[in-house]
């Protein structure tokens, strides 16, 4: 099993929030609001890249992570596939 180092989640702004908001149910309506207002608090956050880094190394499918949801993660892995 390969073990990847998250030290940077002590740093991470979501640290002492509901996780629920980022991981938001649906892809309209009301959890598009939801997705916005996590991408926010990771705009702010001091360790989003490597958050974002991390939930691609891990192939994380679910949620907002780095800032980006699922499909932006998608859009990130395929072009570094193409490179």
């Amino acid at each position: 099993m390969i073990r990847l180092a998250v030290d940077w989640i002590d740093q991470a702004a979501c640290r002492d929030l509901d996780t629920e908001l980022f991981f938001p149910n649906r892809v309209t309506g009301p959890a598009l609001d939801q997705a916005e207002q996590a991408k926010t608090i990771c705009a702010g956050c001091p360790v989003a890249q490597a958050c974002l880094d991390w939930a691609l190394k891990t192939h994380q499918d679910a949620g907002i992570w780095g800032g980006k949801t699922e499909e932006e993660r998608r859009a990130l892995r395929r072009g570094r596939n193409h490179k």
